[in-house]
């Protein structure tokens, strides 16, 4: 386990129930690498937006990638530095008032300096790395990405300067009067969870002889 913190920072500071804070780097990490996607925030126009995308992570760096033409990661090199949040929906927290009901969640804002990754070796390798992110193992499944793929595609490297997380979890918070109340109150756990796959049916799949590969297996936890 790391020591080190990567905030309060003055972009990522939490005061809304500053006690759920977190700003060490495990848990930052954690929640990121969990994350199944993320959100990117940019002005385009003069207009703020956010943009939901995939992401890598290494160390304290955090690759992010979209279509060459993408007018938001365009927005955010430009700037050099750009904001990225994820979000990990973990149930219900229902007390006994609507006000102090909640959901349970882990969340992560990451502020930092980006750059266009474009060496053609290291852009390679951190496409491979997006694939193993959404499906360990599926890399060495697929066929490589094409010359004209990897040229379609943006990588865009951002440098983790200040993060903070924010977990919100465990019993719910009501107050002693409301406590008294023949309410039910409780948590409700929520997970991801994935069904049986569904084959395609074009091209050498119609043969149905072609095994579900041990990526989807290991997914699904039928495969070591």
């Amino acid at each position: 386990m790391s020591d080190a913190v990567l905030g309060p920072g003055p972009h990522t500071r939490v005061r809304r129930l500053p006690e759920k804070a977190r700003y060490d780097e495990d848990t930052v990490n954690a929640i990121l690498d969990e994350a199944r996607y993320c959100t990117v925030a940019g002005v385009v126009d003069g207009l703020a937006m956010a943009l939901p995308t995939l992401h890598a992570r290494e160390g304290r760096t955090l690759f992010l990638h979209g279509s060459q033409s993408n007018a938001l990661m365009k927005s955010i090199l430009s700037a050099r530095r750009a904001a990225v949040s994820a979000t990990i929906y973990d149930g219900l927290r229902l007390a006994r008032s609507g006000f102090e009901s909640s959901i349970a969640y882990r969340s992560v804002v990451v502020v930092g300096a980006v750059h266009l990754v474009d060496e053609q070796a290291e852009k390679a390798r951190i496409l491979e790395l997006f694939i193993d992110a959404v499906l360990p193992g599926r890399a060495r499944e697929v066929r490589p990405m094409s010359s004209q793929e990897q040229r379609l595609t943006m990588v865009i490297a951002l440098t983790i300067e200040e993060a903070s997380a924010k977990v919100s979890g465990g019993p719910t918070e009501d107050s002693n009067e409301d406590q008294d109340l023949d309410i039910w109150s409780g948590v409700v756990p929520a997970r991801l969870v994935f069904d049986e796959p569904t084959p395609s049916r074009d091209g050498a799949m119609a043969s149905g002889t072609i095994e579900v590969p041990q990526s989807v297996r290991r997914l699904l936890g039928g495969a070591s």
